[in-house]
């Protein structure tokens, strides 16, 4: 028989499935409705992709670092009473990221406006004007696509009709490169404000042009890290989650959703344990809710035929490393570009195969936070996109060598003498996505944001299958990133009823 997690004399039960920032997220945005929650989770620690690890005295964060919306974390807090400033210090850099091209020259992604007109006229002083049109573009897409859409449910068709205009109007039926073209013609200042949408999982040459409103919401919300790394924003979230009488269950992941009377009743955790709520909230992978979650219930629109046919992001290969010294000429986030850039995201999304050359994503948290490692020492991850499992690539096998590749191309140009400085090493390849994460391919963002896999036409955040399942994360409306799986947990003060009022 199913344990109820409620009685007539306590608030309704809700059950979160996942404890990743969106579901963390949602817990707290549930809490402040009157629900009791559960967060069920079957790592043995919260945050999901922003998992922390602790090895040899570093600690390193496992996925997200660029807090580009911290007033979104400010919001959860509020709910509480609190203000974030109380429990985590959040620090805005400047510049927000450094590019390093193939050819070695380096372009400084600038705060400050001016500097960077001075940095585009760098590269090429005929772009400047281009730059600035396309901040302005940004701008116009960000007040419809994030003010307007973000933080809103997308499940009726009337809403995705009442979008298409501006769909239109704004090319949001084009892809985020050919909308950058439009506006520089440098062929590497075209990569640097195109390589965005590859944050959220996304082929710049496939991704709907919507998402350049990245570069507007860098620009009016800054980005950030906070001290202790992203950790402390999720501890900080659990903190908020027990003040509000919630509880956390770690190592217990979820087998299957039950559902009675046609609706959503509870779930069944892997152990045989049967929990019964009012409402469920899954943050897992939206293809493993449907495909696993719910594999015993018919469904009409997400089918494991349309599962199976529908686009998944690139997965990801990470080496987190701590060195004996520091790097101090390394910035804290730093894009170590290869030769190649369309051909490259070809191999990765198209053709799905393992390439020699790759670009890197290369974050030295400790730059800023010193903290992080033991005094005279650095705290690393390199990240590389790499295809989803569909590509057949044996990473049991293939991630020492690619490691290896990846420790070379560091060592002559960012980090000369970096074979002789590890001390401390740890891979993360698309098997932990699917193992650890239970995300489909591997893939690690879910589905791939294209046009006709957002939306509306992505799976919906008060789900079409079953009443009483919500969606959040990034496999969701509106996406994944930071500001995008927080946006899918606040979308539930819209489509949840509020247990105050009604009691149930």
């Amino acid at each position: 028989m199913p344990v109820s997690l409620t009685n007539e004399d306590e608030k309704p039960a809700a059950i979160v499935i996942g404890a990743g920032v969106g579901g963390l997220a949602a817990a707290i945005r549930l809490g402040a409705k009157g629900y009791r929650v559960t967060v069920l989770d079957g790592l043995d620690g919260p945050g999901g992709r922003a998992y922390v690890h602790r090895q040899d005295g570093f600690t390193f964060d496992a996925g997200p670092t660029i807090v580009t919306a911290p007033y979104l974390f400010e919001e959860l807090w509020s709910l509480c009473g609190r203000r974030l400033a109380d429990d985590v210090a959040v620090r805005a850099l400047d510049p927000f990221y450094q590019i390093r091209f193939d050819d070695g020259a380096v372009f400084c992604y600038w705060a400050d406006l001016e500097r960077m007109r001075e940095e585009v006229a760098r590269f090429s002083p005929r772009d400047v004007r281009g730059f600035d049109r396309f901040l302005a573009a940004s701008a116009e897409i960000y007040s419809i696509a994030f003010e307007q859409m973000a933080d809103r449910p997308f499940h009726e068709v009337g809403r995705l009709l009442g979008a298409a205009p501006d769909l239109v109007r704004l090319g949001g039926f084009r892809s985020v490169y050919s909308k950058v073209c439009d506006y520089f013609e440098d062929p590497r200042l075209r990569v640097a404000f195109s390589f965005h949408s590859l944050l959220i999982g996304g082929n710049p040459f496939s991704t709907t042009a919507y998402y350049c409103l990245i570069a507007h919401l860098e620009r009016r919300h800054g980005v950030h890290y906070a001290e202790g790394g992203t950790g402390a924003l999720v501890r900080g979230m659990v903190r908020l989650i027990e003040g509000q009488g919630g509880a956390l269950r770690f190592s217990t992941p979820v087998r299957r959703i039950l559902v009675e009377n046609g609706r959503a009743a509870g779930v069944e955790t892997a152990g045989g344990e049967r929990l019964r709520a009012a409402v469920v909230v899954s943050n897992a992978d939206s293809a493993h809710t449907y495909g696993t979650l719910l594999a015993e219930h018919r469904r009409r629109r997400w089918t494991d035929r349309k599962l199976a046919g529908a686009h998944y992001s690139m997965s990801l290969f990470v080496w987190y490393f701590g060195t004996r010294r520091r790097f101090d000429d390394v910035y804290h986030h730093t894009m170590v570009l290869g030769p190649r850039y369309r051909e490259l995201l070809d191999d990765i999304f198209v053709h799905k195969r393992l390439a020699e050359d790759f670009s890197l994503y290369l974050h030295r948290p400790t730059a800023s936070d010193p903290s992080l490692a033991p005094p005279g020492c650095d705290a690393f991850y390199v990240l590389a996109p790499v295809p989803h499992l569909e590509s057949g690539t044996d990473w049991r096998s293939a991630a020492e060598p690619y490691r290896a590749a990846i420790q070379r191309r560091l060592e002559s140009t960012v980090l000369p003498g970096l074979g002789d400085a590890v001390v401390t090493s740890r891979l993360l390849t698309p098997l932990d996505f699917r193992e650890r994460l239970f995300s489909v391919n591997g893939a690690a963002f879910s589905l791939e944001p294209r046009l006709l896999q957002s939306a509306w036409f992505r799976p919906h955040n008060r789900s079409e299958e079953l009443p009483g399942l919500y969606l959040v994360g990034a496999g969701t409306h509106p996406g994944a990133g930071m500001p995008g799986v927080l946006c899918s947990a606040k979308i539930l003060e819209e489509l949840v009823p509020d247990a105050r009022r009604t009691g149930s």
